[in-house]
């Protein structure tokens, strides 16, 4: 992992840990539709954020980045989802949950910066 950028470490730990739910989700609940749904937006993050890094000019950067904070977004909606349905306990869902919100304030500060300084 690159020690120097956040954005890409935490999105792909949480990745990571979308993985191992996708995997509980589909053998241990049974359950495909959401897993499928979270484990796509889940991912996506990380990568839109991976290939932002190299994009062919600011306003590439900003919109692999805009596309991945709407893909927090989603995952953000997926997440409550299984919370409130139970699929996953409170302290689970919200462990996650909390690394998605936090991917989230780095992605809005980092495209306010981006934008500020085009």
């Amino acid at each position: 992992m690159q020690k120097d950028n956040p954005l890409i470490d935490k999105s792909l730990l949480f990745a990571a840990r979308i993985v191992k739910l996708n995997k509980y989700l589909t053998k241990e609940k049974k359950e495909t539709v959401i897993a499928k749904q979270i484990i796509r937006s889940a991912t996506s993050i990380g990568a839109n954020a991976n290939e932002a890094i190299y994009g062919q000019s600011k306003a590439d950067f900003i919109a692999k980045l805009q596309i991945s904070l709407k893909e927090t977004a989603e995952t953000e909606y997926w997440l409550r989802l299984l919370i409130l349905s139970e699929y996953v306990t409170d302290k689970e869902g919200n462990s996650l949950l909390d690394d998605c919100l936090e991917i989230k304030r780095i992605l809005i500060s980092t495209l306010k910066t981006a934008k500020e300084n085009k």
